[in-house]
């Protein structure tokens, strides 16, 4: 399967398995994604979801093999399942972590950027190299991430962002050694599951719309969001 999944204990665990590619995300990965991510939407257990991958690679972008001798109509057809596959982890309703711990590159990038925010060690780095392939791609979610300005450096040259790049541009949200990994994504799993589940949801909501918005219109999506909480009875009365 190209991509597993594991639910347990109020955690589902995405895992992209095709280390023998180095986890290029083929059709098959799409549509793995897309059921994995419908699982954990329709699992009301589940309160936290983490992206993982098997192999030294998290993700070596898209499976230029499957592309050949595809017609044009095969080829828009795999980019739009791809566009699905991020966007249905995007909508996700619950946490999403990426764990990134080895190279991004391409749909990589795209994927862990789909995610609410990214836990990465050392061995890890981001590389966006579509428009040197000829190709257009991860022209969207990054910009909005790092800024036009670094997303066109790498977009345009082909540059490797390091793990410590990313976290001081603000891509990734934590890097950690490789030996502490589990016990920061213990410790993050942990104070999740601790929280109410409506709250993480509305809190999500308000953070993802709010930023498209202008001030007046993000701080209307957070009185919403009050709003509901007051008619459902689920004010904790705690700032």
């Amino acid at each position: 399967m190209s991509v597993l999944y594991l639910a347990a204990e109020g955690v589902a665990t995405l895992t992209l398995n095709r280390p023998q590619s180095r986890n290029a995300l083929n059709l098959a990965m799409c549509d793995g994604l897309i059921e994995a991510a419908s699982r954990a939407a329709a699992d009301d257990s589940v309160k936290v979801i983490f992206l993982r991958a098997n192999g030294p690679a998290f993700c070596a972008g898209a499976d230029l093999k499957e592309r050949q001798g595809m017609s044009v109509a095969q080829v828009r057809a795999r980019r739009m399942q791809g566009f699905a596959a991020y966007a249905a982890l995007e909508a996700l309703p619950t946490p999403v972590i990426a764990v990134v711990e080895g190279p991004a590159v391409g749909s990589g990038c795209e994927i862990a950027g789909a995610c609410d925010f990214i836990v990465a060690t050392p061995d890890a780095s981001f590389r966006t190299p579509e428009a040197l392939r000829g190709t257009v791609g991860a022209t969207q979610r990054l910009p909005r991430i790092l800024g036009k300005r670094l997303a066109k450096d790498l977009m345009f040259t082909g540059r490797t962002l390091s793990a410590e790049e990313a976290r001081q541009a603000g891509l990734v949200a934590r890097l950690v050694r490789a030996s502490e990994l589990e016990e920061v994504l213990l410790s993050i799993k942990s104070q999740i599951l601790k929280a109410p589940v409506a709250s993480m949801r509305w809190a999500k909501r308000c953070i993802d719309r709010g930023v498209e918005l202008d001030p007046e219109g993000a701080l209307a999506i957070e009185i919403a969001a009050l709003e509901e909480q007051l008619a459902t009875g689920s004010w904790m009365g705690s700032p």
